[in-house]
């Protein structure tokens, strides 16, 4: 999605997180060598956050009260959850963890 939507303004933004399964469990340094040596991620990928409790970011307080999950609950479910959001920040949908790349796309293509 990266490539292929770029050159329209958008940008795929990455936020590892350990609090599902203890699946990010290495340094900042070491996650995104795995992610690029494994995945050839080329996308923007931030330090390690929280994204559910009291120790949640900002930034996930605000992705969560703008779009629930699914169960209509606010608190993420699992790893790999996205969020779409716009120019001006508006956050126009939430995904599950299992939703692929192919079926975002498809929505983005009518906000680009």
């Amino acid at each position: 999605m990266q490539e292929q939507y770029a050159d329209q303004g958008f940008t795929v933004l990455g936020f590892p997180c350990n609090q599902f399964g203890a699946q990010e469990p290495g340094s900042n340094e070491e996650i995104l060598e795995f992610a690029q040596s494994k995945y050839d991620v080329n996308f923007p990928m931030f330090a390690k956050i929280e994204v559910n409790g009291s120790g949640a970011c900002e930034l996930y307080k605000y992705l969560k009260a703008a779009k629930a999950g699914d169960d209509g609950k606010a608190d993420i479910g699992w790893n790999f959850t996205k969020f779409l959001v716009g120019k001006d920040g508006e956050v126009l949908a939430r995904y599950a963890p299992q939703t692929t790349p192919e079926e975002i796309g498809s929505d983005l293509a009518d906000y680009l």
